[in-house]
């Protein structure tokens, strides 16, 4: 089994569940006790927090960068980034890390082809929805078309993340908003919708409605097993 190297606390409560996914995966794969062979290197959110509204995305590639090599020093042979909005700084630091960095939209992406599906709504802290790096990369390489919502839809998702979801509040009415936006991006054409940061699956679920939803929490994690235990 190789060791996988968990870059987390973006925030702490989706790597948390990264930690329990792969680890139930592992045992459900290979039975008995088995668990997952894996390192956690967990940042302080503050800092990234504050570096991001900066939008000195150069520091956070550095940030990025350091907690890969220290997954790395400590025994990972490849790691991955739980946060999709941290994963803009993968262009900059993949060729300065010494193993593979497992790309949260690759993952997506190919679990959208998967399905036979050409367009899809996104979800996500309004860094990952306006800017390119997300959009750009399944557009350009996979030739996925990709929905956003609307600009006030934008702004009470980016808040419902980061004032919510990152303090473990759970709200039934912010829950059901989702569902209204989700239900929305479906009406223009969307096939499926991403749900494009990794605290949004904490919040809202498959059963909550009809439209194919991209868990990219659960994604990330069952491709991460699945080139754990490749030969």
């Amino acid at each position: 089994m190789k060791t996988i190297g968990i870059i987390g606390g973006m925030a702490w409560q989706s790597s948390a569940e990264v930690y329990k996914i792969v680890n139930e995966l592992i045992n459900k794969k290979l039975g008995g006790q088995h668990s997952c062979q894996c390192v956690m290197y967990s940042v302080d959110l503050d800092p990234v927090l504050i570096l991001r509204d900066e939008d000195n995305w150069e520091k956070l590639a550095d940030m990025m960068e350091d907690a890969v090599k220290r997954a790395e020093a400590a025994g990972a042979d490849f790691t991955m980034i739980c946060s999709n909005t941290m994963h803009k700084t993968v262009s900059a630091i993949k060729d300065r890390v010494s193993k593979p960095i497992l790309h949260i939209a690759d993952v997506t992406a190919q679990a959208i082809l998967d399905k036979g599906f050409k367009t899809v709504g996104l979800m996500g802290t309004k860094f990952t929805l306006t800017q390119d790096f997300y959009k750009d990369k399944m557009e350009r390489d996979y030739g996925i078309k990709i929905l956003i919502p609307d600009e006030d839809d934008i702004a009470f998702i980016h808040h419902v993340i980061y004032e919510e979801l990152d303090y473990s509040i759970f709200s039934p009415e912010s829950a059901r908003r989702f569902v209204e936006i989700i239900e929305k991006l479906h009406s223009k054409g969307a096939e499926g919708v991403i749900l494009g940061c990794t605290e949004i699956p904490l919040l809202v679920k498959q059963e909550d409605t009809k439209v194919p939803l991209f868990d990219t929490t659960t994604l990330h994690a069952e491709a991460a097993v699945k080139l754990a235990l490749e030969d």
